[in-house]
C-alpha cells in the first residue's frame, strides 16, 4: 500500500509514507489511500488530530513518482494514467488545505515537489535541522505545480518568484521565512512522541492546544540567508519578463547575480517563461484556481518534449545536459507560452 495507517486510542491518526528507498515519492495508490483515509476520518469522533510523516531517514517526501509520469508519452493509456495521477494529487492537496481537523506535518530531510504539495496545506508544519525544501521541477523541463504558485506568491517580496524560477533548495530557516513552515525543532522524534502520548480525546480545542504545544517545544532556527538577500532578489525578480531578469542580472555583474543568471540559463526556456507567467497570473487567485491552472499546464507539459528530455538527462542518464526544444529564451514566443494555458 505504501502508506501505513494507524489510529491510537487517544485520538491521534497517523499517515506514514512507506517508500523509504524512494524517499516517500508519491505514486497514485498512495494518493488514493491518503484521500480515502482523510475522507473517512472527517466524521470519525475517534480521530482528533492527524499526523503526516515519512519513514525514510533521508526525508519526508521527494515528490511524485517520476517513473509513471515519464512514460506518459508511450501510449494513450500511459498518458491517461499520468493525467489521473495529477488530477487526484491536486485534489488531495486542496482537501488537505481545507481540512477541518488539524494536520501536523513532520518535514524532516527532503521535502520536494509533491511532498511540498502534500504538506503545504497542513495546519501545523514542522521543519528541522536537516530539512531540504524545494520545488525542483524546473530542473527537468516541467514547472512548479501542486499549488506552489499560490504559496510562493505569499512569500516576502519576490522571493517566491526567485525560488520558483531557480528551483533552489532551501533549509529550514528559509522555509520558515517564506511561510512554508510554522515551527522549528532540532529533533522531530520528540515532537512525535509528545503527540502520541497526549490524550486528544479529552481536549475540546485540539487545534489551539496544538498551537501552544508546538510553540512550547519549538526552537530558534539560524538566521535566514534568503531574508538577507531579499533586497537583492527584489531588485531583479520584480520584472515581468524572464529575458529582462537575466539581462539585469548579467548587467549587474555581482557574484549572486552572475550565479543566478547561470542557473536560470540552465533551465528549459519554455519552463521559465510559463512559470513566470503562472506566478504573475496566480498572484491574487485562490488555491483552487491555481490548482486548476496547474492541471491545464501539467497536461500540456506532458504533451511536449521538454519534460521527457529533462527526465532522461537529469534523472536517468544523469549528465545534466538536456537538449530542450528551444535553446534560448528569445526563441520562445508569447504564442508558444499561450498554448500551455489552454
Amino acid at each position: 500500500m505504501s502508506v501505513n495507517v494507524h489510529v491510537n486510542d487517544r485520538g491521534l491518526a497517523t499517515l506514514e509514507l512507506d517508500r523509504p528507498k524512494a524517499i516517500g515519492s508519491l505514486n497514485h495508490e498512495m494518493v488514493q489511500t491518503i484521500q480515502e483515509q482523510l475522507e473517512h476520518w472527517k466524521n470519525d469522533d475517534h480521530v482528533k488530530v492527524i499526523l503526516l510523516k515519512g519513514n525514510s531517514e533521508k526525508g519526508f517526501c521527494a515528490g511524485g513518482d517520476i517513473k509513471t509520469l515519464a512514460n506518459a508519452n508511450k501510449s494513450d493509456e500511459d498518458f491517461e494514467r499520468a493525467r489521473q495521477f495529477f488530477l487526484d494529487e491536486y485534489a488531495l492537496d486542496a482537501d488537505i488545505a481545507n481540512y477541518k481537523k488539524p494536520i501536523v506535518a513532520l518535514l524532516h530531510g527532503v521535502v520536494m515537489g509533491g511532498g511540498v504539495g502534500l504538506s503545504q496545506g497542513a495546519s501545523h508544519r514542522i521543519v528541522t535541522h536537516n530539512t531540504k525544501w524545494a520545488m525542483p521541477e524546473m530542473n527537468i523541463g516541467f514547472f512548479p505545480d501542486v499549488g506552489a504558485a499560490y504559496y510562493l506568491n505569499q512569500a516576502p517580496g519576490y522571493s517566491g518568484t526567485y525560488l520558483a524560477l531557480t528551483a533552489k533548495v532551501i533549509p529550514a530557516e528559509d522555509a520558515l521565512y517564506i511561510g512554508a513552515a510554522d515551527y522549528y525543532v532540532d529533533d522531530v522524534t520528540c515532537v512525535e512522541e509528545t503527540l502520541r502520548s497526549k490524550n486528544w480525546m479529552n481536549i475540546d480545542a485540539p487545534r489551539e492546544t496544538l498551537d501552544q504545544l508546538l510553540k512550547d517545544v519549538s526552537e530558534e532556527p539560524k538566521p535566514s540567508a534568503l531574508a538577507a538577500k531579499q533586497t537583492l532578489i527584489d531588485e531583479f525578480f520584480h520584472l515581468h519578463q524572464v529575458e529582462d531578469i537575466v539581462k539585469k542580472l548579467r548587467d549587474s555583474g555581482g557574484e549572486f547575480a552572475m550565479k543566478t543568471a547561470d542557473t536560470l540559463e540552465s533551465k528549459s526556456p519554455v519552463s521559465l517563461k510559463v512559470t513566470l507567467r503562472h506566478m504573475l497570473e496566480s498572484a491574487h487567485q485562490p488555491l483552487e484556481k491555481v490548482l486548476e491552472a496547474d492541471a491545464t499546464l501539467a497536461m500540456n507539459f506532458l504533451k511536449a518534449d521538454d519534460f521527457y528530455r529533462g527526465v532522461e538527462s537529469v534523472l536517468i542518464k544523469k549528465d545534466n545536459n538536456p537538449q530542450y526544444t528551444y535553446r534560448t529564451l528569445e526563441e520562445v514566443s508569447e504564442d508558444v507560452v499561450d498554448q500551455y494555458f489552454k
